[in-house]
This record gives structure tokens, sequence and C-alpha cells, in this order.
């Protein structure tokens, strides 16, 4: 088939009608994912930049079907006629999958791996695994189900320069149609998915990509103006951005990270959002955290964690993942409750929060760490967003210093 795609012009395969150039930029993509275990988004974005010349088709079809190749690259596998599995015949069997007409083959293997939850979802033994042995078959099998739904393209509004009505107006200007969700004070959910970044209110600095439950995180901190927010897990910044806007710019933000060129681009990002309160520093030693200890009178701890509430989004780290990485995260996300902590003032409240579905890196870590801490710390309440509600799955669950 790979000689096909050097040989012939437009590539025919069940009816699908596949330029040479467009079949080989999504074999390299699924190449640089699976044999050079590159991220997929990444890799997406390099190589539509390879080809400027390609159209907005041509683009979302190059996107979404290595998306989909990748998310159900398992189920595919299976049903790959013959011993070789190859990314060509894997590419092969979803082009006729996807076709107009369906092979009666393909149909019966299809029919015949149903009842094999794992191959059916497609993901690895280890997780389907873990998934019922936290969550029971039933809630695993829904959520399982809805995690490989394609994700909804989702923007914050930028309250600092515009509100959530003004953006959606703006947008459609632009040509990029959006629907407003009553319960997120500040999403607009695009209709169709658009390269929204190269409109000019992205330039402007009006809005930002981010998922609505990522979004709830910051709501959940319950902000007030003039207050000292500490973001301990910063990363490039989408929820420390999110605390800027709601406190107005006053007050003033502190985020932290192990990373610098992640706190370099959420310097850059807060520029052009016009977030003037926040201040990033590095964590280079246990000094960064004793120098702020009791300061802070809302911490928000984002942990490093499975990212299982965010595979319909991500679902090449279904293919990256492992079970010594999820236990390695357990054990991180209890080392930064414990040492970061410190910084809450008494009276302070902390939110941990984690874009997991499983319990043990969510309430069971709480439950710990107030068990360990009750002369200090009392539990005042958790919020749980399951993939199945339409958006990321995530924890949070905030916390007060007596």
């Amino acid at each position: 088939m790979f000689a096909d795609l050097r040989r012939k012009n437009t590539l025919i395969i069940a009816e699908m009608k596949i330029h040479r150039n467009i079949a080989d930029a999504i074999l390299r993509s699924l190449y640089e994912i699976f044999n050079e275990n590159r991220y997929a988004d990444k890799v997406i974005e390099r190589v539509l930049k390879g080809n400027p010349k390609w159209g907005a088709r041509d683009r979302r079809f190059i996107a979404e079907t290595t998306y989909d190749i990748v998310r159900w690259y398992r189920l595919l596998q299976a049903i790959t006629p013959g011993k070789e599995k190859e990314l060509e015949n894997i590419f092969e069997t979803y082009c006729t999958w996807k076709g107009e007409t369906t092979s009666h083959p393909l149909q019966e293997k299809i029919k015949s791996v149903q009842s094999v939850r794992k191959i059916r979802e497609s993901i690895p033994d280890w997780m389907d695994e873990l998934g019922v042995k936290e969550l029971g078959e039933e809630k695993w099998e829904k959520e399982l189900y809805s995690m490989n739904q394609e994700a909804k393209v989702v923007l914050r509004t930028n309250t600092l320069k515009v509100s959530r009505e003004e953006l959606q107006k703006r947008l459609q200007e632009s040509g990029i149609d959006t629907r407003i969700s009553s319960d997120y004070p500040d999403a607009l959910i695009l209709t169709r998915r658009k390269n929204v970044f190269t409109s000019p209110a992205f330039k402007e600095g009006l809005f930002e990509v981010q998922d609505a439950s990522s979004q709830a995180v910051a709501q959940f901190l319950q902000l007030k103006n003039g207050m000292k927010v500490i973001d301990a897990c910063a990363g490039a910044g989408g929820k420390t951005l999110h605390i800027s806007a709601l406190m107005q710019n006053k007050g003033k933000v502190i985020a932290l990270d192990t990373v610098q060129w992640k706190l370099d681009e959420l310097k850059k990002r807060a520029r052009r959002a016009g977030a003037s309160n926040i201040e990033t520093r590095l964590i280079d030693s246990t000094k960064a955290i004793e120098r702020l200890q009791n300061t802070a009178d809302r911490l928000l701890l984002d942990v490093p964690c499975s990212g299982l509430g965010v595979l319909k989004r991500n679902p090449d780290a279904k293919w990256k993942l492992n079970l010594e990485f999820v236990e390695r995260m357990r054990a991180l996300q209890h080392k930064i409750l414990r040492d970061y902590s410190v910084m809450l003032k008494k009276g302070g409240v902390m939110v941990y929060s984690t874009c997991s579905i499983l319990p043990s890196e969510n309430e069971r870590q709480i439950t710990r760490f107030v068990e360990d801490q009750s002369q200090t710390f009392e539990f005042l309440e958790q919020k749980i967003i399951t993939p199945s509600e339409g958006f990321d799955g995530f924890y949070m669950a905030a916390i007060r210093k007596k």
C-alpha cells in the first residue's frame, strides 16, 4: 500500500478518495506517534505546518483521521486481516471501516470482538483492569464509552477584555459559531471544529482554549478581589490566567512550577491576556516553598496525574501510559499535598485538583491527607465531573487550614 502512495496521485480505498500527500501525512503522523513515541498534538501541529498549501478541509481530515486511528488502534489491530499489522494495513482497514461500504468480512470481525470490552473500547489490558477495580464494571463501561467520543472545543472568555456575549459576536463575524453553556459562565463551545488560533480575537487575547471542566477549577476556589493566590503547579498557566480574570487583575497571583519554559510560556500568555497581577517563580529548591509559608489566602494544587479523565482529548495517552506511571503519580500527589500545603495561611482554603477519574488519585488522596493532618486541616467539599457529562473528567476538593 505504501508503494501505492508513491505511485498514484489519488488513492481509492473503500470508496474514500484520498490524495497521495494527505494519506502520506496521516501515515507519517502515525509513525511518529507509535514508533517514535511522540505526542499526537505536537506531531499533527508540525505536520500541518509543514504544508501551508493545504486548505482547511484537508487539515481537518488529516487531524481527525489521525486522532481517530490512534483512538481505535487496538480495535483496528484486532480487525485487520492477516498477521502483518503494519500501520499501512491498519490505515487501510480504517478506510474500509469508515468508507461508504463496509466489507462483509470486516463486519463479521467487528461483531466478533464486541463482547471483549478492552478491544471494543480500544484500551490496554492493565487500564481495563484498573478501571474496573476502581470504578466497578458499570461505571467504568459508561465512562470508557464517553472517553472514546471526540472532545468538544471549548473557549474561555477572557473577561479582563470582553464579555462572553461580545466575544461570541466577534467570533461569529470571523465565521466561528459557538454556543453558550449555562453551567460554565465563561465558556463558549464551538458548534463545528475550526482553527481558532488564527482569529483576530485570539491574537487580541480575548479568549483561551480551555475545556469547561478545567474552567470549573478556578471557580471552585471562590476567589475574592485582593486575595493572595498561589497556583503551585501552574504549568503554562491556563488556570492561572482564569484566576487572574476572576480577580479582575486585583490582588496577587503567584504561579509556581518546576519547569522554566512553562513559566516563560505563561508570561507570554499573560501579556496577551492583559493579566498584570501574575508573578511567576521557579521551584528550583525547597526554599521556594519555604519563602511562601503561611502566606496564601487560596492555594491551588492542580497536581500531575494519570490524565485518565482527558483520554477523549489525548487518545494517544492510552498507549503511552502504564501502571508504574500511575503509581508514581499517586506518590507524587501525596508528596505535593504534604509539602506544598504549608503555603496556606490559617483560615485559607486549598483546592486539590486532577484530570483523573480514579478514586486512588482523588478522594482517597484527600481522605489520607485530612486524616494525617486532622489537627491542621479540615475537608470542606468536593466536586466530581465525569467524562459522561460531556466534557473532560475532573476532580476537585476544597480543604481549609484551621
